[in-house]
């Protein structure tokens, strides 16, 4: 086979007259490709639909129209503080099994809890519930459990963390409930659909800073909470042992607390990342994060 550029270097044969004019063929592959994009295409104004009506009536979705403002939701600077700690998954799984939820909704869960008392402490909680904007992973009908199963994040649900709520069992009831709903907003979208409602959901948290109007119209969501998989295996490197790792992720304009998790060796690590001036004490939410741990265990009935 010549490279593109040697075919182009041959001089042209001239057509022969009276050979007959047929059109090039065209893999059968390529006609499918056509029209899949066209059938996304089609479909995406009920899925316009479908995701804005959702947000309007304050369900879980790929839009929130209902996160309340809080003291994460401001102007940051460029100075940062990091914040780390792991707990068993075994501990995560036994509240899951025993409250029929799932290991990412109990993650989601201590958080709601954690940021709960953070905010108490700090007379600053607001009276609705706060809104996560969680990551989903690549498969579209699979991915809806937060990225706790792989694949590149490519989507996100706004899920309500009934930080309004004082009692730890009905928080993960209420979370559990909102990422069925979101699974179930994301479950007849395609992948491309799922990207494209995700894209608008995020675009206020875009646009506001750009157009200074923090402060003016409420936040997409208070904050961002990803679960990323990891090694379930112990790793080495020239004979040390690796005992631990922690996400250090990157929080953005106006959303300035970020809280990411990643299992490492039977461990649940969390890294906590916040502008210094707009999240003070930020090493306090470790401390919350282990307690929110021990009050699910007893509302369950787990320990």
């Amino acid at each position: 086979m010549l490279a593109p550029w040697a075919r182009h270097s041959r001089p042209q044969r001239k057509p022969v007259e009276d050979a007959p004019t047929t059109l090039p063929e065209v893999p059968v592959a390529a006609f499918r490709t056509a029209l899949g994009v066209a059938a996304e295409a089609a479909g995406m104004p009920g899925a316009l639909v479908r995701t804005l009506s959702k947000g309007v009536r304050n369900q879980t979705s790929a839009v929130s129209f209902y996160a309340p403002r809080t003291i994460f939701n401001q102007s940051i600077t460029g100075a940062r503080r990091f914040a780390a700690d792991d707990w068993p998954v075994e501990r995560l799984k036994a509240i899951a099994k025993a409250s029929g939820t799932t290991i990412n909704d109990v993650v989601l869960a201590m958080c709601s809890g954690a940021m709960r008392t953070y905010l108490l402490e700090l007379d600053a909680l607001p009276e609705d519930p706060m809104v996560a904007m969680v990551p989903v992973g690549l498969n579209a009908k699979q991915s809806q459990i937060a990225s706790a199963e792989g694949g590149n994040a490519i989507g996100s649900v706004m899920v309500q963390l009934a930080t309004d709520l004082g009692d730890p069992a009905e928080r993960l009831d209420r979370i559990h409930l909102s990422m069925r709903d979101g699974k179930e907003a994301l479950s007849s979208m395609t992948q491309t659909q799922i990207l494209a409602m995700s894209a608008l959901g995020q675009a206020p948290a875009i646009l506001a800073p750009l157009l200074r109007m923090q402060g003016i119209v409420r936040p997409p969501y208070n904050l961002i909470i990803s679960n990323v998989p990891g090694p379930r295996t112990s790793h080495y490197w020239n004979g040390a042992k690796l005992t631990g790792t922690y996400p250090l992720s990157i929080p953005i304009n106006g959303m300035a607390l970020n809280i990411t998790c990643t299992s490492y060796d039977g461990q649940m690590g969390f890294g906590l990342t916040g502008c210094r001036r707009t999240v003070p004490h930020l090493q306090r939410l470790l401390t919350h994060l282990d307690d929110e741990v021990a009050n699910l265990e007893k509302a369950v009935g787990v320990g």
